[in-house]
């Protein structure tokens, strides 16, 4: 028969290492809710709408690619080289500068200027909202719809358009780079 003098630790170990798993969950749980959370902006609505409503997001795309078309005028192509290793494809980089001033035609596809649409511009960038710049209710010239705007932050933005006439809406993204 053992001594019952002798003291085991295992109740002790077993209580330890359930503490430091409560701890590390409390931790865990912790840092996850104050890590910040941004949502894609692709069509200038919550991921949440666009998900929902995406097949009436594309039929008012294709509404307004059979009718008009959205060219940026200016462009200035940036000589950034993104990640070589990244696997998704970019298309033109543009560059910008500390001031800019873009501008979007939206015309019929015969030509004709549009100037009666509902057009807004987000300035975004890539995985933060904190230095989003939304234009709404941009005014044209001659079908020439004008953006200003300043930065002072070095690295990529993300250039939206969003052009609705009736119930066609068409929408436009850019890539483009600030040099430090």
């Amino acid at each position: 028969m053992a001594n019952s003098k002798e003291k085991s630790y295992w109740p002790h170990m077993i209580l330890g290492f359930l503490g430091i798993g409560i701890m590390l969950g409390y931790w865990t749980i912790s840092s996850a809710i104050h890590m910040p959370v941004n949502e894609s902006n692709a069509f200038q609505s919550k991921y949440q709408q666009a998900d929902m409503h995406i097949n009436e997001i594309i039929e008012a795309q294709q509404r307004f690619d059979a009718k008009y078309r959205i060219t940026l005028l200016d462009i200035h192509p940036s000589d950034f080289q993104p990640n070589k290793f990244l696997k998704r494809k970019h298309g033109e980089i543009l560059a910008l500068q500390k001031k800019n001033h873009l501008r979007y035609k939206v015309e019929t596809l015969s030509g004709e200027a549009v100037n009666d649409a509902n057009v807004s511009f987000l300035l975004t960038r890539p995985h933060t909202v904190a230095d989003d710049q939304k234009f709404d209710a941009l005014k044209a010239d001659q079908g020439i719809y004008r953006v200003d705007f300043d930065l002072e932050k070095a690295g990529r933005y993300t250039l939206r358009l969003r052009v609705q006439k009736g119930d066609a809406i068409g929408f436009v993204g850019y890539e483009a780079y600030l040099k430090p």
